[in-house]
């Protein structure tokens, strides 16, 4: 079986667009948010997020570059297998977009680590809500059904998986498996179900680096 290929997200970037009223409206959360930019290249990111918070807080104009940061801090906590930091991370980022599916696909990860699959179905719920064509979300799904032992709809998920994306091969061996256990015959191969590896998750080198804006 191949396990899922990670996908590189690259470097989660403060949202600069949010930057363009600088100057407007209020000057302490303009300046705050310029104090927070120049943490964030440093890679400071308790300093950029104590900044931003505070921006946020006066003017939610700055609210995004929040978001943005915490994302980032989040896939650091990961990368240091801090996974209820960076949980708590990821739902304070969604306070501030929670029509995000892939920071749900992000925190799901991290709730997979700790084998608390029943939030991590949660998130899965509400990320394929929000973007339904998205294959991915089904395919993990599916693991997370299938290490509940709901071998049906593991199966189910497999299937629009391979609807959604024919030529993915972790889908294919997944449905052998199932299809196996949901009928007896042939005696499957095992099949690792759990935890695999980060789909999220950026390179390590690309960890801290200038942020730039573009999909968070």
């Amino acid at each position: 079986m191949h396990h899922m290929k990670v996908l590189s997200l690259g470097i989660v970037g403060v949202a600069f667009a949010a930057t363009m009223v600088l100057g407007q409206g209020n000057q302490e959360a303009a300046n705050l948010t310029r104090e927070g930019i120049e943490a964030s290249k440093a890679k400071d990111w308790d300093k950029a997020i104590t900044a931003f918070r505070r921006a946020a807080q006066l003017d939610q104009h700055y609210a995004p570059n929040l978001a943005s940061a915490l994302q980032q801090r989040a896939t650091i906590y990961v990368s240091q297998k801090k996974f209820q930091e960076a949980i708590a991370d990821y739902s304070e980022a969604l306070k501030i977009k929670s029509d995000a599916p892939d920071i749900y696909e992000r925190r799901a990860y991290a709730e997979m680590q700790l084998r608390d699959y029943d939030k991590a179905l949660h998130d899965y719920n509400q990320a394929i809500k929000l973007n339904p064509q998205e294959a991915k979300y089904y395919q993990v799904r599916a693991i997370i059904y299938q290490e509940k032992g709901d071998f049906k709809a593991a199966m189910a998920d497999t299937e629009k998986t391979l609807q959604l994306d024919p030529n993915n091969t972790d889908a294919q061996s997944r449905k052998r498996f199932l299809d196996a256990k949901l009928h007896g015959t042939p005696t499957p191969m095992p099949m690792p179900s759990g935890p695999i590896p980060n789909p999220n998750a950026p390179p390590p080198a690309a960890a801290g680096g200038t942020p730039a804006p573009g999909r968070p």
